[in-house]
Formats: C-alpha cells, sequence, structure tokens
C-alpha cells in the first residue's frame, strides 16, 4: 500500500497538517480526494451553459473542455509494446467518454440542472455492472446497497424536478455509462501504467472522437466571442478537466471502481446547488435528502484495494511512483 509521501499535495503541506494526514488511512485520503473531484466535475453545468450561450456546438465545448488535459498530459503517452494493449483499452474508454458527455451537453439544454444530475447519477450502478461483467467481481451486498441510496436520492431529486422530455432522457444515458466504463478501466484494467500515463491514454481517445465532431460543426461555433466566455472556456479546462482527472486517475486505484463510483455520487448535492445558485432552480426537502443519502452512500460503500503495486519498470522515472 502507498505511503504517505506518494501524495505530493500533503507533501507540501505544513507539519501539523502533515501529521493529521498520517492518521488518516490512504483508502480514507484517495475517497475524499475522489470527493472533492466530483465537487469539481459538478461544477460543468455552469460553464457548459455560459458557452452555449455564447453560441458554442456542444462537440467544440466538449473539445475544449479536455483539449487542456490532452496537451498537458500527451507527452506521457507510452509507446511501450508490453503497455500496449493496456494504452489501447483507456483511449477506447476515452473515446466513448467524450462521445457521451457531447449527447449530455444537449440534453442540458433541454431539462434542468437537477434533472439532468438525476440521471447522471445512475453510473454508480452502471459501474458496478461493468466491474461485474468486464472483472469478474460480484458486487457485494454493501456495494448493492449503496447503489441503490444514490438511485433513491435521485429519484427523490425526480420527484421534484423531472426529467421531462424523453428525447434528454436518451441523450443523457450514454454519458453515465461511460463514464462508469473509464472508472472501471482507470481502477483495474491498467495496472502496468502510472497514472499520466493513464490521463494520456484517457485523454487520446477523448479528442480522437470530438475532434471529427468539432470539425463538422458550423463556422463560428467553435469559439465564445467575448471576454466572460473565454474566462468559461478556461476555467471548464482547467476546475472541471485537468485537475480532477489528475487527482481522479491518482485515487481511483487506492478504493477500487465500487467507493471510486460512491465518492463520485458527491457531484449530485454540487449540481443541486449549482442549479439553485446560478439558476434559480428550487431546493428543497427532497433534493436536502437526496444529498444525504449520496454521503451515507459514500461510507457504505466498500472499497477494492489493488493487489499490489504494479512491478517497477527501468527508467520510468517519477512516474513509476505511485
Amino acid at each position: 500500500m502507498p505511503r504517505v509521501k506518494t501524495w505530493n499535495f500533503s507533501n507540501a503541506a505544513p507539519p501539523d497538517i502533515r501529521r493529521g494526514m498520517s492518521r488518516t488511512s490512504p483508502t480514507a485520503r484517495a475517497t475524499l480526494t475522489i470527493a472533492l473531484c466530483a465537487v469539481l466535475f459538478g461544477l460543468v453545468p455552469l460553464f457548459a451553459r455560459i458557452l452555449q450561450a455564447e453560441g458554442m456546438d456542444p462537440a467544440a465545448i466538449a473539445l475544449s473542455r479536455y483539449g487542456l488535459t490532452a496537451l498537458v498530459a500527451a507527452p506521457f503517452l507510452p509507446w511501450r509494446r508490453a503497455v500496449r494493449r493496456q494504452v489501447l483499452v483507456l483511449a477506447g474508454t476515452g473515446l466513448a467518454c467524450g462521445l457521451g458527455w457531447v449527447a449530455y451537453l444537449e440534453a442540458i439544454g433541454r431539462t434542468t440542472v437537477a434533472a439532468a444530475g438525476v440521471v447522471y447519477m445512475s453510473y454508480p450502478a452502471f459501474a458496478l455492472g461493468f466491474a461485474w461483467l468486464l472483472l469478474g467481481l460480484a458486487p457485494s451486498g454493501r456495494a448493492v446497497a449503496a447503489a441503490a441510496m444514490v438511485l433513491a436520492g435521485a429519484l427523490l431529486v425526480s420527484g421534484g424536478a423531472g426529467v421531462g422530455d424523453p428525447l434528454a432522457l436518451l441523450l443523457m444515458l450514454p454519458a453515465p455509462a461511460f463514464f462508469a466504463l473509464v472508472i472501471v478501466a482507470l481502477a483495474a484494467l491498467a495496472p502496468d501504467l502510472a497514472p499520466m500515463e493513464k490521463l494520456a491514454a484517457t485523454m487520446a481517445g477523448t479528442v480522437a472522437g470530438l475532434l471529427p465532431l468539432a470539425a463538422l460543426a458550423a463556422p463560428g461555433t467553435l469559439l465564445p466571442g467575448t471576454g466572460p466566455g473565454w474566462a468559461a472556456l478556461l476555467g471548464s479546462g482547467l476546475l472541471t478537466a485537468l485537475l480532477p482527472q489528475w487527482l481522479y486517475v491518482r485515487a481511483a486505484p487506492h478504493v477500487g471502481p465500487g467507493r471510486a463510483a460512491a465518492a463520485g455520487a458527491f457531484e449530485l448535492p454540487t449540481m443541486l446547488a449549482i442549479g439553485a445558485l446560478a439558476f434559480g432552480e428550487l431546493v428543497g426537502p427532497r433534493e436536502v435528502a437526496a444529498a444525504l443519502l449520496v454521503l451515507a452512500a459514500i461510507g457504505l460503500s466498500p472499497s477494492v484495494r489493488p493487489a499490489g503495486p504494479a512491478p517497477a519498470r527501468p527508467g520510468a522515472g517519477r512516474l513509476s511512483r505511485r
């Protein structure tokens, strides 16, 4: 199990904070890290609606969001023959996730942020299903209960907000399904890749899938036309993609797909807050109860630790430190 020193952000903390963190288990730190990532991911509708108001095409918005991460991670893309299959697996899941996110952007324009969050929170159940199919990890009773609690919270919100447009429902489903696939892939399907290598492979696939769609966009819809629009473009790429994705690929392998998916469900209360504060959507008892159910599911979900660290690779340098 990795030691505290492998977490760079804790190494930079003052000594008294580091002493407190040293008493926290790696699993707990990883869970908190994924919850923080979920908060940042929950900001997506805020930036997306600003960019949609700028007249940007959904594929261009998605490409601009992931492009910064892909650019930063590109130098770490591994070319070793031994890991080629793992790279292709992550690239494929990244491609699917990017396409699903384009459909999700279309759906956001058709329904409320709360309703979009309702459907998106089905991804813990998808993650359990993919872990069962791809890894042979039959879900435990705790995992099923945690997924059920997340879904129950989503249903509570849907009772107040409602998904409404059936087409919006269909457009939203690929995003949680493909994101769940990425969770499983990052947590268990690329054990020989370092965190930045995983990120580079996933983003390569995402950009490869989005580039043709963006190329087909109408002229004048690829970039924002105002200062606030450019600020939203930069904020989307940095706060909802580069930073949380870098943290996520480091944390997910320490808890496994079940808890990673449940901790990521903290995105739901974040989206509820964004809908209320930014777009005037109602947050009442239903929404509060849903948020509490999500938090309870995070604590209930089991963690699945990796069997052991990947073998050291000659010349891997700092990337081999997990």
